[in-house]
């Protein structure tokens, strides 16, 4: 039977709900109110009466998104690097983790001391530059790829995984059984792992979906550009129409068009990422706790 709660302890109850209360309306309302103006006249928001409902329900913003051929292509483009970049990450970041996580890998602590040197210095953005273009990688989509194929902060998570979540005995049990290293691999520890993997496929995959910068820096064809550059140059046009001011007839028609754009394609950009989360959910949370607790 559970003890009556004191006094005290209802007190501090009521104020840990209502400080989550209070950072759930504060993280969430951005949302609401971006998904809110999407659907919304632009004059409406722009005059700063849209609040937590549409007025003046209008579908502009997805209209002229559907008719950009080029949002679509940067659309179709960020879910192919997306797709590739997260297998990739994954494929390297399992081929780097199960080695590490052996105790019969010899030198394995060495090894991981000099991977995670690397994370306090970096060769800087000059001769990065200078590597993507000598390796011939220029306006291609290896170019935001290849660089960060791996990320030794995930290597870490994932090696502490397979370390305290996997029990070492198996791995000596499929080894008496004959089984290689990579069968070992493939047909024990991989399907083991599905909480690590979950949290892997949504770390990389929101990295990849919501870059920008390599792909400012290394692409020059439009016809290869993300759709997040696409985002990025209807935000700086709003911004610089906005400073100019509001003219002629059509200049005012241009300024609400792309307001209307502006919140629909934010919506649609975030729009695969909020419908993944709740698939990876329960694993997520699993893998979240990786090394929190050891038996």
């Amino acid at each position: 039977m559970n003890q009556q709660q004191s006094t005290g302890d209802k007190l501090f109850d009521w104020a840990v709900h209502a400080a989550l209360a209070l950072i759930c309306v504060i993280v969430l309302y951005p949302l609401v109110f971006v998904l809110v103006a999407s659907f919304s006249s632009p004059e409406a928001v722009m005059r700063g009466e849209v609040w937590l409902w549409p007025k003046n329900v209008t579908l502009v913003g997805y209209q002229k998104i559907f008719q950009n051929s080029e949002i679509l292509s940067g659309y179709m483009n960020t879910i192919l690097y997306t797709l590739v970049g997260t297998a990739i990450n994954l494929v390297m970041s399992v081929a780097a983790a199960y080695p590490l996580s052996r105790k019969d890998f010899y030198g394995r602590n060495v090894i991981a001391a000099m991977m995670v040197f690397t994370m306090f210095f970096s060769g800087g953005m000059v001769p990065t530059y200078l590597l993507v273009k000598n390796l011939g990688m220029l306006n291609t989509m290896w170019a935001l790829i290849i660089p960060g194929a791996v990320s030794v902060y995930n290597i870490l998570i994932m090696r502490t995984f397979f370390q305290s979540g996997i029990p070492y005995e198996m791995q000596e049990a499929a080894a008496i059984d004959g089984c290689s290293n990579l069968s070992t691999l493939a047909r024990i520890v991989l399907p083991l792992s599905m909480p690590i993997i979950a949290v892997m496929i949504l770390f990389y995959s929101v990295g990849h979906w919501n870059a920008y910068f390599s792909a400012l820096m290394y692409l020059t064809d439009r016809d290869k550009y993300p759709l997040q550059l696409f985002l990025r140059e209807i935000l700086i046009q709003g911004q610089m129409q906005e400073m100019l001011g509001i003219g002629d007839d059509s200049h005012a028609r241009s300024v609400m068009e792309g307001e209307a754009i502006k919140y629909a394609v934010v919506i649609v950009a975030n729009l695969p990422v909020l419908l993944l989360y709740p698939f990876l959910q329960k694993y997520f949370v699993k893998g979240v706790m990786i090394g929190a607790i050891k038996g």
